[in-house]
């Protein structure tokens, strides 16, 4: 491996490591709400729901967006990363999901521009996509397209796993069998997510509509989404 890809894998792991200071560990998206109300209660019924959010959400949601995006970002095409902002920002279908992509993308901003990255800084003046920011990041540390779509996904799982753990009795040992259960699923939406075409771009779920929306209500809850 050569010096530049050791430091672009190290970028990408410091990218997607949960301990990244932006807040996403607030967030179950609906995860939450259908534990509460029975709907997920175990290994099995876990795996199926990630397993469709991974290859029918994600798949032809944000791993085409951030395909678009990156490469707006490595061409410094402006515009065009403006215009897939605003396009992802508008396929989040709950006020929830909204905020949470709002707040945890501007706090990825201010890290950035805290961390030396000057182009972050046109980006606190509008609202920014947490899948923008992520962009960006991987742009300027040299991170290729498909693995920083890998490690979004990878991301996003991690912390859905970790807000589990904090709603039911999931141990270890299981937390990290559905990691590794779900590995193909992540591959899975990557591979699909790369082969969607502008005008198939958009997905939506209704039953996690449904979920991320109730919980915008729940009397009683560890998680803001």
């Amino acid at each position: 491996m050569s010096r530049g890809s050791s430091q672009a894998l190290l970028r990408l792991l410091h990218l997607s490591s949960p301990a990244l200071p932006v807040g996403s560990f607030a967030f179950s998206q609906g995860l939450e709400w259908a534990i509460e109300q029975g709907a997920i209660d175990q290994e099995e019924s876990l795996y199926e729901w990630w397993h469709g959010l991974l290859t029918e959400g994600l798949a032809y949601t944000d791993i085409p967006v951030l395909l678009r995006l990156h490469r707006a970002f490595a061409g410094k095409r402006t515009d065009e990363a403006q215009r897939w902002n605003r396009e992802v920002l508008a396929m989040r279908e709950t006020a929830e999901l909204r905020e949470e992509d709002l707040q945890v993308g501007q706090a990825l901003i201010k890290l950035l521009e805290s961390l030396g990255i000057d182009e972050a800084c046109h980006w606190r003046r509008s609202p920014t996509s947490w899948l923008t920011a992520w962009s960006l990041a991987a742009t300027q540390w040299q991170i290729d397209e498909r693995d920083s779509a890998l490690g979004f996904l990878w991301a996003w799982l991690e912390n859905q796993v970790v807000a589990a753990g904090k709603i039911l009795p999931l141990a270890q040992t299981p937390a990290q069998r559905l990691l590794m259960r779900l590995e193909p699923s992540i591959l899975q939406a990557w591979e699909a997510g790369k082969l969607c075409e502008d005008e198939d771009i958009g997905q939506s779920l209704p039953g996690w509509v449904h979920a991320c929306a109730r919980h915008e209500t729940q009397y009683s809850r560890l998680f803001r989404s």
